[in-house]
């Protein structure tokens, strides 16, 4: 299996998902790689590590998918890979949940994402984002 980690979303990552036939909730489950210094695209000089950079994201984006219905399952550190095998153990693990796929993308392209995702930007080295749904 291959893996790539990546940061950015594109147009086509939404679009896809919104084709997909899934009604209701749908939890994202995401597999988060840290820097080990923030490093912001604007040249800003910061102490903090990826992991705090991404904190001060984290934080805004949990208020945001909260007021749109959805909740944040699980925020935990990565601490051993019982199973598998991969180069390197991903940092964090989060679970959000949203009331649907439609929620989730309304959420992520929301204006105010753009300002708090330079904390995103400057402090994930790669993420793996998967939608889910409950089996029938």
């Amino acid at each position: 299996m291959k893996v790539l980690n990546k940061v950015q979303r594109t147009a086509e990552d939404f679009e896809a998902l919104l084709d997909l036939a899934i009604e209701g909730p749908v939890t994202m489950v995401h597999l988060l790689k840290f820097k080990a210094r923030a490093a912001y695209a604007d040249g800003r000089e910061t102490e903090l590590t990826g992991a705090e950079a991404y904190g001060l994201y984290r934080r805004k984006m949990v208020e945001r998918v909260t007021s749109a219905g959805g909740r944040l399952v699980l925020s935990g550190i990565a601490k051993h890979l019982v199973l598998g095998e991969v180069e390197e153990l991903w940092d964090e693990v989060l679970v959000v949940e949203f009331p649907s796929k439609e929620t989730f993308v309304e959420v992520i392209s929301s204006p105010e994402i753009a300002e708090w995702g330079v904390h995103r930007r400057a402090g994930l080295a790669g993420q793996l984002l998967i939608a889910t749904t409950a089996q029938d």
